[in-house]
């Protein structure tokens, strides 16, 4: 692998990405010139607060000159090479993305986490003072979680067509590798594609939101964090703070498209209308939210649920099957444990391939059950012959290789992450874990390797991460990371053949 090369392609991604600093500058700066009304007065603590955007947009835009000077695509550009620029990438801005909060006097961990709980779009915060923070700040980490969400790679693409060759690599390099992914043939006009359709539902939403009564400002705040399946939200009791029916309306079906395919959903707005109806994963990411919807609705009216009910659980499985972790209550406290299981196996699930939403994504999970059921149906029949097929077309030994894998990877790493933060989290003297110890370490690990956010008990959807140590945080963040880039891409980076041949140019 080629470091200097990697570093040179970082860089020049970098520079394009300064601009988005401008937007919370501008609003620091208007908030600290004038008042609601925009009658002038000085507030010093928003003109800093444009001030620390400033600084972190100078010093981005520093590192992007220094180290990207040279932008054009090599003709031959390794794998191993791409997937460090989509590594590399991401945790370069989720640093300087980080910058304003540490500026802003919040501790580098604390800021980094974040930072990273952004641009991943998982929703999980530190933050525990709401209503300290301002305007920009809050405008700044919905815009983390919005360029997050359908990948900041895809966007790179869009504006930097002088990749050429590496352009297409790189954007492969973060995508899932799950069937039924690819637009068009050109990759720089597939990515032009869906940014165009993720515009066009932030915008519609946004507009959505301000006829049920929020401001212009909260509408956009809420539909960036939307349809990036993040689920930041400036109010600290989420949109259970805004107590509105309507707005938890007109989330469900925004939450439930931000963790389908972006990719289908364009084919079917501009070419095919019945392509969702025709997509196997698309069917069962429908049944698996309506089905949970109503049970979830059934035990909570203990019988026949009414509106509330069906609100109530349509909003919390939207939220988690598309790993957008707003709350519309606090489930945590007010639903039964048998309940929050359920959740527990939405979150796993999780949305399509192609989508804002993390986890293994249910393409994965409908191949696995297919296997299943097709080894299970050979021992009835050993001379049968029976090819897998998914939408129409045969699947390959080499694909299920690479599902069983993935699926495999997440299931693991849920395990592995939770037993360093149950062992880190504090007992009382003599004591042992607990069961409450459990439920948290596990549910944050769920809830970070699969980009969901919200865990349960004190992770919950009104409580914070903040109560876990420097060390916990640390690997959380880790987790977020790996779990957005799909863990393989970061496992691969590991093995000794990457690291046995770099060098800084090379050949």
């Amino acid at each position: 692998m080629r470091v200097g090369l990697v570093l040179n392609i970082c860089g020049g991604l970098l520079k394009p990405f300064c601009i988005v600093f401008a937007f919370p500058t501008l609003i620091a700066l208007r908030d600290g010139l004038f008042d609601r009304d925009w009658n002038i007065r000085i507030n010093e603590v928003e003109l800093i607060e444009a001030r620390n955007f400033i600084i972190t947009l100078a010093a981005a835009l520093m590192f992007g000159m220094i180290f990207g000077r040279r932008t054009e695509g090599p003709k031959v550009f390794r794998r191993a090479e791409a997937l460090g620029v989509v590594t590399l990438t991401w945790v370069l801005i989720a640093i300087f993305g980080g910058m304003p909060y540490v500026l802003g006097g919040m501790h580098w961990i604390d800021a980094l986490f974040e930072s990273v709980s952004g641009f991943t779009t998982t929703g999980a915060t530190i933050l525990t003072d709401f209503e300290s923070k301002s305007r920009a700040f809050f405008l700044w980490r919905a815009m983390t979680q919005w360029f997050g969400g359908l990948g900041v790679i895809a966007l790179f693409v869009v504006v930097l067509p002088r990749l050429g060759i590496a352009g297409r690599q790189i954007f492969f390099a973060e995508g899932s590798s799950a069937p039924g992914e690819a637009v068009s043939p050109s990759v720089r006009q597939s990515a032009r594609k869906l940014w165009i359709l993720y515009v066009g539902l932030t915008v519609l939403m946004a507009a959505l939101l301000m006829t049920t009564g929020m401001t212009i400002y909260e509408g956009i705040v809420h539909a960036l964090t939307t349809l990036a399946a993040g689920g930041f939200s400036p109010n600290g009791a989420s949109v259970m703070g805004y107590a509105n029916a309507a707005a938890e309306w007109v989330f469900v079906p925004f939450m439930f498209l931000a963790g389908a395919s972006y990719p289908l959903l364009f084919v079917a707005v501009t070419r095919r209308p019945l392509a969702l109806i025709r997509d196997a994963e698309f069917r069962q990411y429908f049944i698996v939210a309506l089905g949970f919807t109503a049970l979830i609705a059934a035990l909570l009216a203990g019988g026949m649920p009414g509106e509330q009910q069906w609100r109530q659980s349509a909003f919390q499985v939207t939220s988690l099957i598309s790993s957008a972790g707003f709350a519309s209550l606090d489930y945590e406290a007010d639903w039964s444990a048998g309940i929050k299981a359920l959740l527990v196996v939405v979150m796993i699930l999780g949305g399509c391939a192609g989508s804002a939403a993390g986890g293994a994504k249910q393409v994965r999970f409908l191949l696995v059950f297919r296997f299943l059921h097709r080894e299970l149906k050979r021992v009835l029949h050993p001379r049968a012959v029976l090819p897998l097929r998914h939408n129409g077309e045969a699947v390959s030994d080499r694909v299920m290789w690479s599902v069983f894998t993935l699926v495999l990877l997440y299931l693991m790493g849920y395990v592995v992450v939770a037993i360093p933060i149950v062992l880190l989290l504090p007992t009382d003297a003599g004591s042992l874990v607990t069961a409450e110890h459990l439920t948290t370490g596990f549910s944050a690990s769920v809830a970070c390797l699969s980009n969901v956010g919200p865990g349960f008990g004190f992770t919950g959807p009104m409580g914070s991460f903040a109560g876990f140590g420097d060390a916990s945080k640390l690997i959380l963040t880790a987790a977020m990371l790996i779990g957005r880039l799909e863990i393989v891409t970061v496992l691969a980076l590991l093995h000794p053949d990457v690291w046995r041949h770099v060098s800084w140019r090379g050949r």
